[in-house]
């Protein structure tokens, strides 16, 4: 058994099926929808829990901001035995149809964040799993939930000069929304050989101030509390279907 440096988990912890979120808070919350809930370790930005949903193990895993940290999870996840990895983040929307609280189910990923950079080359495609896009799409439609499914961009920072000419530009090409794991998560996991997806809750509005989004998120009584919940369930259930 040997425990990773940055997780403190091995493999006698860590399932096959796995969630991963940026914030470690989320983690708890993501808890809340699971039983027999086993805290695993918490460690700098990474908070792992393991418990069982529709009869099967499931592990949780906090990656902080952005591709480096989500990196190093999803690395040590797979040494450790992961196979199947769903995103349950959170992004800004680039199209104005696209509400507060809707998800996106991301297809695809532009590839602006530095991380996947360091293993290979920025043409080499971010793409998701066909089949954990076709469970988030039916959990989706059976529950009506509003979603869109297309690409994203994820990035390395909110507060370059120019944010609002670069959002403006990928909003003319019909990207969705932006994060900052997305497209990391997709290349390292395709080069990894494991299945991974994201499903992404809107918290702010296209052309909306990005801090005062991300303060509203905070509010538990808000539309993007409960896009979060949405799109916890259906991963949970495009994991376990």
């Amino acid at each position: 058994m040997n425990k990773q440096p940055h997780l403190c988990v091995d493999e006698t912890q860590v399932t096959d099926k796995v969630i991963v979120c940026g914030d470690p808070a989320r983690v708890n919350r993501i808890a809340e929808h699971l039983s027999d809930v086993v805290s695993l370790a918490n460690n700098r930005e990474f908070r792992l829990i393991r418990g069982r949903y529709n009869q099967q193990d499931i592990t949780v895993c906090s990656t902080g901001i952005g591709a480096a940290s989500a990196i190093i999870a999803l690395e040590e996840l797979v040494m450790c035995g992961a196979k199947q990895v769903i995103r349950v983040g959170s992004a800004g929307a680039l199209q104005h149809d696209i509400a507060m609280g809707d998800l996106i189910i991301v297809e695809a990923a532009v590839r602006d964040e530095g991380g996947s950079a360091s293993y290979i080359s920025p043409n080499y495609p971010a793409y998701s799993d066909i089949d954990l896009v076709s469970g988030l799409v039916e959990f989706s439609n059976k529950m009506l939930q509003n979603y869109h499914r297309g690409i994203v961009r994820s990035h390395d920072s909110f507060y370059i000069d120019n944010e609002l000419d670069v959002c403006r530009y990928w909003h003319e090409k019909g990207v969705l929304g932006a994060d900052m794991e997305t497209s990391a998560l997709l290349t390292v996991g395709r080069l990894r050989g494991v299945q991974v997806a994201s499903v992404l809750n809107n918290v702010v509005l296209y052309e909306q101030d990005v801090q005062q989004g991300i303060s509203d998120y905070v509010d538990e009584g808000t539309l993007t509390s409960q896009g979060e919940q949405n799109a916890t369930l259906a991963a949970l259930y495009a994991l376990t279907r």
